[in-house]
């Protein structure tokens, strides 16, 4: 009977000119993998190639996981069971986290196999860190309602329950439509509520400010197609 696999949880950059952000035993532990989860299959094979020009592209078996293709666990359930240590890419940071890689680590631990969090850049953490707010009591509510009635009811509410329990809110958007929501943010909160930008993060353009609404009311940053994060913290 076959020692099952090991399932690693293989963080990537959050933009591509920070392969800094990478520490090194993450490429000794991917050039031994030859089957990964991935969101994208292009952008993983340009980040599989950086991390060691010599990984034979075409030899690694790559299985799609998105928000349109939920990963087919049965196949990697297999593999593990056969011996074969499987990788989980993100777009993104750290995998499983705002992603569907969760669902591979579902069914990992259903068989008992190990899981390997692997420790890389995470955008929502960095953000925080960076931002002043409170880090000990925090949420992340992932994207907010796209239709602008719900959005603005979700925005107050997230407002409320930050003053509440004194506690960090933390929310993402499509990049193209940032500049739209900062301005729902500063149009909905009060004055004195906290809001933290921080865009792309450990890139040469990382953009990070927190600032109250009233201020933010003075100029507000182009963020449209830039990955940001939003964190908003009243009282």
């Amino acid at each position: 009977m076959n020692t099952p696999g090991n399932v690693y949880l293989v963080p990537t950059v959050l933009s591509p000119d920070a392969l800094f952000s990478i520490p090194a035993y993450v490429t000794a532990i991917v050039q031994r993998l030859s089957v990964f989860y991935v969101e994208n299959e292009r952008t993983a094979r340009r980040y599989l190639k950086a991390l060691d020009r010599n990984i034979n592209i075409d030899a690694l078996q790559l299985l799609i996981m998105n928000e349109n293709q939920p990963p087919d666990v049965t196949i990697g359930r297999k593999l593990l069971l056969e011996g074969k240590d499987i990788g989980i890419l993100s777009e993104a940071g750290c995998p499983a986290i705002a992603d569907p890689g969760h669902l591979v680590v579902q069914m990992a631990h259903s068989i008992d196999v190990r899981i390997i969090p692997m420790i890389g850049p995470n955008s929502m953490l960095l953000a925080l860190m960076a931002s002043g707010m409170n880090g000990q009591n925090f949420q992340f509510v992932g994207y907010l309602p796209i239709k602008g009635p719900e959005r603005l009811k979700t925005i107050r509410e997230l407002e409320a329950t930050s003053e509440r329990k004194q506690q960090t809110q933390l929310f993402i958007e499509t990049p193209y439509r940032n500049n739209q929501l900062l301005k729902d943010i500063v149009d909905n909160c009060k004055d004195s509520t906290r809001v933290c930008v921080a865009a792309d993060i450990t890139s040469p353009t990382e953009y990070i400010k927190t600032k109250t609404v009233k201020e933010w009311k003075k100029q507000l940053p182009d963020l449209h197609k830039r990955p940001a994060i939003f964190l908003i913290q009243a009282g």
